[in-house]
């Protein structure tokens, strides 16, 4: 079984480590701000923390050659530095604003969507999420994600972005495309935070023995 350090302790880092032995990892080190248990021995990290503390992890990890899951979001204005690091290190990275494979489906469908309607320029667009009070960036990376994907398929009229933060809500994401005659709204909504614990263990087993930086799309539909 392939030993997994957990860095980044809270919720979601209890959560990954509840599941761990479902995906066949023994955790042998959760490291947080007050607990400091050793990296040596890790074969992946799955970091979960706060985007300050993100460069750091991964260069403290990628110094001792341990590839390493992100979950961290609100950070990529460091990517650039993190894929240095990676390089210099010669270790393995994944990265994603969302680790759900729902959201990674639906950020394929939305595309499509993109693509077929770039030039129906009666078709209007907008993006629009909701989340927990406590999440701190917003608009998320997930609907910049979303937003950047429609432009990138090729949809060049304005997109209407809006964001909500209220009570507990896990996530919900929608994307609409409207015109006189009728609307279509694709929306993806996750129940709880496992969906995202999951999809991280899933790329923390499909990183170990790579080099590189991948972003979790890579990791389902091929690099």
């Amino acid at each position: 079984m392939p030993n997994l350090a957990i860095v980044g302790y809270g919720k979601m880092g209890r959560l990954i480590d509840q599941l761990a032995p479902e995906y066949g990892f023994t955790v042998t080190a959760r490291v947080d701000v007050d607990r400091d248990e050793s990296l040596g021995g890790a074969d992946v990290a799955v970091e979960f923390s706060v985007p300050s503390a993100v460069l750091d992890n991964i260069r403290k990890v990628s110094a001792l050659h341990i590839p390493i899951v992100i979950g961290t979001t609100a950070w990529l204005e460091h990517l650039a530095e993190a894929k240095a690091l990676i390089e210099t290190n010669q270790t393995a990275l994944v990265w994603s604003p969302n680790f759900s494979v729902g959201v990674n489906v639906f950020t394929r469908l939305v595309s499509e969507a993109a693509r077929l309607l770039a030039n129906e320029k009666e078709y209007g667009a907008w993006a629009w999420e909701i989340h927990h009070i406590t999440k701190k960036d917003a608009p998320s990376g997930t609907l910049i994600q979303l937003v950047d994907r429609i432009k990138a398929a090729g949809y060049g009229r304005n997109i209407d972005v809006s964001s909500n933060r209220a009570g507990a809500h896990p996530g919900t994401h929608e994307i609409g495309f409207d015109s006189a005659a009728d609307t279509i709204t694709l929306r993806h909504t996750a129940r709880s935070r496992e969906g995202f614990a999951r999809g991280a263990l899933k790329a923390a087993q499909w990183i170990i023995g790579r080099k590189g930086c991948y972003e979790f799309s890579d990791v389902l539909f091929g690099a």
